[in-house]
């Protein structure tokens, strides 16, 4: 199969959610196809795309277009579309993958992620017109709809519910128009499958969950160049996405104070690049280390004595859990943190949702590492069996053949 991949960013190095699915996806499915990808450049990243990126048949890309808080904001009062909708529309895009559609037959466009979609009409316009598969990486109307319901708990944070209010609202009629449109729609788990089946009758969306190499990510991992703290509890994300953010604030404030009770030496690393505003208040916090931007997280996660995962919104699932649980370490996750992911408590991992219970499983996995590594071994196999991405791209592969048929 000959399949063009649509990418918010391009996907290696894999640093971040989208970018660690499409890569997953995009390594894979180069092993058995021809697969190109049109990615937009964002800030930072160099045009100079080497290592693993050769097994791909070609690669081009466009600069990612800038909006400001300002843009957002008249978008959102001048228009009826969500943010995403908006985010990443661009002429120059639209008219290299119209240019490439015209030079060249796809079997596939994959969209990987929601926005991308403002480019199904110069799909459409293709002849012959390619089929397309919407890989929706979370159920964004979902998302927003959490955290609008979790930021109305807080007087202070109303703005930010009254904007995922607007958002929840808007997805739920983008989200579902795409789905419409789409040959085939890709949900990460049963229940992202289940919300999207709520907005289209009749839509059966393909489970295609997220995934992790298994070998890349493995509990022997070694090579840290650094060290942390014996009692290092650690979060791995993108620091300025809103779940994340809300994430480690919530653990902050009202976890970690209860463990620093029973165990004062413990100290909580927060890793992962561009940490929001809203943390400026931890940073100086004896137990606390925002590390910003870091070259990879896994020293990080082989060196914590346990792996938090303390979110209490957000959608699809959680591909830093895999992460964790495939270098097996022992990890506490909120039931929301963990959804989409057939664990049970207390074999793969340990749920809790309350401060005083969060802090517990934490002090009881500090004081029994024994504990802690029979949980970890437990995850590893669990991972290893189900969410490979070499158990998984074949998902993908049937997918595409009834996208054809």
């Amino acid at each position: 199969m000959k399949v063009l991949f649509l990418t918010p960013q391009v996907p290696y190095p894999p640093q971040q959610g989208a970018a660690l699915r499409n890569w997953g996806l995009i390594s894979g499915l180069a092993a058995q196809h021809e697969v190109a990808v049109l990615s937009f450049l964002a800030p930072g990243q160099s045009p100079e795309l080497a290592g693993p990126l050769t097994a791909v048949r070609r690669i081009e890309t466009v600069p990612s277009p800038m909006r400001s808080l300002h843009d957002r904001l008249y978008d959102m009062l001048t228009t009826s579309q969500p943010d995403m909708a908006v985010r990443l529309v661009s002429e120059l895009y639209a008219r290299q993958l119209a240019d490439w559609l015209a030079r060249e037959s796809f079997d596939i466009v994959h969209i990987g992620g929601i926005e991308m979609a403002p480019y199904l009409d110069v799909i459409a316009a293709a002849q012959p017109r390619p089929r397309v598969v919407f890989d929706d990486l979370n159920c964004e109307y979902l998302l927003q709809q959490r955290a609008c319901l979790t930021d109305l708990r807080a007087l202070a944070r109303w703005p930010g519910a009254a904007y995922s209010f607007v958002q929840w609202q808007r997805l739920r009629r983008y989200e579902a128009q795409i789905c419409r449109r789409a040959d085939c729609v890709l949900a990460v788990s049963e229940a992202d499958a289940a919300a999207l089946g709520k907005l289209v009758s009749g839509l059966e969306a393909t489970i295609v969950p997220n995934g992790v190499d298994t070998q890349v990510y493995h509990p022997t991992f070694s090579d840290t160049g650094f060290q942390i703290p014996k009692n290092a509890l650690v979060f791995t994300g993108t620091m300025d996405f809103r779940p994340n953010v809300d994430a480690v604030l919530w653990f902050a404030r009202r976890v970690l104070p209860r463990i620093r009770a029973e165990v004062p030496e413990v100290r909580f690393f927060a890793v992962g690049q561009r940490p929001h505003r809203r943390l400026d208040g931890l940073r100086g916090a004896p137990a606390i280390v925002l590390t910003g931007w870091v070259k990879e997280t896994r020293p990080y996660i082989a060196q914590a004595a346990v792996y938090i995962a303390p979110l209490r919104m957000g959608g699809g699932t959680r591909l830093k859990l895999l992460e964790a649980m495939a270098m097996g370490k022992p990890v506490v996750a909120t039931r929301l943190g963990a959804e989409g992911y057939p664990v049970t408590d207390g074999r793969e991992l340990l749920l809790a949702d309350t401060p005083a219970d969060f802090a517990a499983a934490v002090v009881a996995l500090l004081r029994m590492p024994e504990r802690g590594a029979v949980l970890g071994q437990a995850a590893r196999t669990f991972v290893e069996q189900q969410y490979d991405w070499r158990v998984i791209v074949p998902r993908v592969e049937a997918a595409y053949r009834s996208a054809l048929q």
